[in-house]
């Protein structure tokens, strides 16, 4: 029995770590297979492991432990042989915070895959870049994975940058990116992209549309990165939304390389807000909180921030002094759903990532990425991918994939900008951990009017 206790790794802990082992609950070991005794007895006992090894499981919400070996695309358990087909994404891996998890998740996924069959005999070769936060970093990595590598797609990128950077260059060559992670304003307004997570916007719009619900909040403070495309834009959907329900919204752009968050938080509070809603990156989001522990501002504002705090450390980074006053809006559904996807997300991870890849929304997001493309190709004549026909077969979905991990369909489909995920739920901190408030409720942005009527038109919504 393992819990996760960190990002980047494991540590038994609890009723297994006192006795009760993998071999216990997994089997009876040989010992027991070869030792003769009563047979109430040993039923005794085997029903007893059996019960402690369940309540064990259901005391630390451990999805991973659950898991089965890892299922992908065809499932045959053998290695595909044939032609590679080749695929690529672009991440931020180093620059001021590590936005890679989509990309190692996909990357996970496809070894998987190619371990299983394949796709119908082909592996997939999969190639992921770092743009290092550089708009001509991204740019170099699409030329290389466009021109040299040949791609037929993009899939588990997750970058600050490289949508509006690399957006003539897809659109001029026909190749289509499955974003793992979406977060400019670039990512959801082109007619290449289709993310599969809601990003920032509707992120921190969800976040605030239930603490306005639950609280009554009627005064807002946005803080958020000032990253043309990313602060603004996930800001002005709360402003947005704020104007048609009564609610004041003010919004504080900040630095994201020289910030001094007390001043942040005291220029925030100067507003009287009954909501800070803290669009920032993990750590800015801690630094933030502590500069209001510092201040004592617990009890006398609320607080709630979008996806990127999600993962299991963060509760107990933040400390006791948070419980029950830290809400965040996660893009997909949380980590202790033991449901088939998610176990699967796990045992995937397990067997075919390092332990250092983060364990968080936007993996899960890289996951689900390469699983719908793995899901598109496996229904098209292997001997015929290439770029020209997977564009054309994501242009022309016309329903939508499921999972779930994920509140609502995905789809790529026509159209000039995709935002397919619009849906998600609350959790709040509470004893060293998350706990979900309200699951799969759909984001009110008054921006989705158009994403909504395409989906409509293709009856993938009523």
């Amino acid at each position: 029995m393992r819990v996760l206790t960190s990002e980047t790794g494991f540590e038994p802990r609890g009723v297994l770590a006192a006795g009760f082992t993998k071999k216990t609950c997994g089997g009876r070991s040989r010992q027991s297979r070869n030792k003769r005794g009563n047979l109430m007895k040993r039923s005794i006992k085997a029903a007893v492991a059996a019960v402690a090894c369940t309540l064990a499981a259901l005391a630390f919400n451990d999805p991973a432990e659950a898991a089965s070996a890892p299922k992908c695309g065809l499932n045959t358990g053998k290695p595909a042989t044939g032609a590679p087909i080749s695929i690529g994404g672009i991440v931020g891996r180093t620059g001021p915070a590590d936005f890679s998890s989509s990309g190692d998740a996909a990357a996970a996924y496809f070894k998987c895959v190619n371990e299983n069959g394949g796709i119908n005999g082909r592996p997939i070769e999969y190639t992921l870049e770092d743009d290092a936060w550089k708009p001509e970093q991204a740019a170099q990595a699409a030329a290389k994975l466009v021109t040299d590598k040949k791609v037929v797609a993009l899939v588990g990128s997750n970058s600050f940058v490289e949508c509006a950077a690399n957006q003539a260059t897809y659109e001029k060559n026909e190749v289509l990116v499955v974003a793992g992670v979406g977060i400019p304003r670039d990512c959801f307004f082109g007619r290449n992209y289709s993310s599969t997570n809601a990003g920032p916007r509707l992120s921190n719009l969800g976040a605030v549309q239930y603490m306005h619900g639950k609280f009554g909040i009627k005064s807002v403070v946005c803080v958020a990165p000032n990253i043309p495309g990313v602060g603004d834009f996930s800001c002005d959907g709360v402003k947005a939304w704020g104007a048609s329900k009564g609610v004041a919204v003010n919004v504080i752009l900040i630095d994201p390389a020289a910030i001094d968050m007390t001043s942040i938080v005291l220029q925030a509070m100067s507003f009287k807000p009954d909501l800070i809603e803290a669009s920032l990156p993990r750590d800015g989001v801690i630094a933030l909180l502590k500069a209001a522990e510092d201040q004592d501002l617990g009890s006398k504002v609320k607080f709630a921030a979008p996806t990127s705090v999600y993962n299991l450390e963060f509760p107990k980074t933040i400390g006791p002094y948070w419980d029950n006053k830290v809400y965040a809006q996660l893009e997909l559904e949380p980590f202790d759903k033991q449901s088939p996807d998610m176990l699967n997300w796990y045992a995937v991870l397990d067997k075919y990532a390092s332990k250092n890849v983060q364990r968080d929304t936007f993996n899960q997001a890289g996951y689900l990425a390469a699983r719908w493309i793995v899901e598109v190709m496996l229904t098209m004549d292997p001997a015929k991918i290439d770029r020209t026909s997977v564009t054309a077969a994501l242009r022309g979905m016309k329903s939508g994939l499921q999972s779930d991990i994920a509140c609502g369909p995905w789809y790529f489909g026509p159209g000039n900008r995709h935002n397919p995920n619009h849906a998600g739920s609350v959790a709040v901190t509470s004893g060293e951990k998350w706990v979900t408030q309200q699951s799969c409720f759909g984001v009110d942005d008054p921006d989705l009017a158009d994403v909504l009527a395409t989906e409509k038109e293709l009856g993938i919504r009523k």
